[in-house]
């Protein structure tokens, strides 16, 4: 008996917002978003935990080469810490290491929230994806192996008790990329005297883009294959924190072609003080790639579409 054609994969641009469900992790959240989109090219922006829920952008096509942008960004959570009890993985994965009685006030968490606002360090956990000799950190742990780590700055913007009501804490955190959600917990958790893990993490956030934007995958799967394409985002959501430089026809031509372009000597205007990346867009508003741009209005290409997506209007955002 023959085996079924494999379905031709097909050229797919743009960007879907996730809403991740717990018990999966993010490469296969985003198997299953490229099968149903059957796309050639896909790739995600930064992982959550098999056990996390909550926004996952996935880039296809094109809008993968401006991916690395939402890793920088900064991201937001909404969080339920247990206190009382402490797992090897500071989460409910875990195996139990120990428990104690939960004794605190409102007042004294508050106080203990006030110790994480702005910088903090950090030290990895050992069950993260962090690479030591080519192995990550949780294969070490696996093997029952503690390895040394140094401590990592991070930046915590925000963070507000939502709830709480013993032995558990709800958190809302706006925090710099790296930042350990199950690290913050634990070390509120040990600040107060009373160990703690993560029992659940809900990722509501990443740069400007959020959640109440996302879809879950049986939304997707629900959908046509046309209203699945139409449902993708263009490649500029990716980039919505960055200065856009407008160019006309001549110009925005010799940009995809790879060449510098001084601003000020073509007679253009642009944004003072120089940049370390702008999004740069023809006379239409579609999106052409991102620069830098100096002081002096030196437009150096970075990373650009393909002459081709252009052509075919598949990042036209007006």
């Amino acid at each position: 008996m023959s085996q079924p054609a494999k379905r031709k994969r097909v050229p797919v641009h743009g960007v879907l917002l996730l809403d991740k469900p717990e018990g999966i992790s993010s490469a296969q959240a985003l198997a299953k978003a490229k099968w149903l989109l059957n796309a050639e090219k896909a790739g995600h922006t930064g992982t959550l935990d098999p056990f996390a829920t909550g926004l996952l952008p996935l880039c296809f096509g094109e809008a993968t080469k401006f991916s690395s942008d939402l890793l920088d960004a900064d991201k937001t959570y909404e969080a339920t810490i247990r206190l009382g009890v402490t797992t090897t993985t500071g989460d409910p994965e875990g195996e139990v290491l120990e428990t104690r009685e939960v004794d605190v006030q409102r007042a004294q968490i508050e106080s203990v929230l006030d110790k994480f606002r702005g910088p903090i360090d950090q030290i990895p956990p050992m069950y993260s994806a962090l690479k030591r000799d080519g192995k990550p950190l949780y294969a070490y742990a696996r093997e029952g192996k503690t390895l040394e780590r140094e401590a990592r700055s991070v930046i915590i913007h925000e963070l507000a008790l939502v709830s709480f009501a013993a032995p558990d804490i709800r958190i809302r955190v706006r925090c710099s990329k790296g930042t350990y959600i199950r690290v913050l917990g634990e070390d509120i958790g040990h600040v107060l005297g009373t160990g703690a893990h993560l029992i659940s993490l809900r990722r509501v956030g990443v740069g400007n883009l959020l959640i109440a934007d996302a879809m879950t995958i049986d939304a997707l799967a629900a959908l046509s294959e046309t209203e699945r394409k139409s449902s993708l985002l263009p490649a500029d959501s990716l980039l919505s924190e960055l200065i856009p430089v407008v160019l006309p026809p001549e110009l925005a031509s010799r940009f995809m072609q790879g060449q510098r372009l001084v601003l000020g000597k073509e007679g253009l205007d642009f944004p003072s003080g120089g940049f370390e990346r702008v999004k740069v867009l023809d006379a239409t508003k579609m999106l052409l790639g991102v620069a830098s741009l100096s002081a002096e209005g030196m437009l150096q290409p970075e990373r650009l579409v393909s002459a081709k997506d252009v052509t075919e209007n598949l990042f036209d955002f007006n």
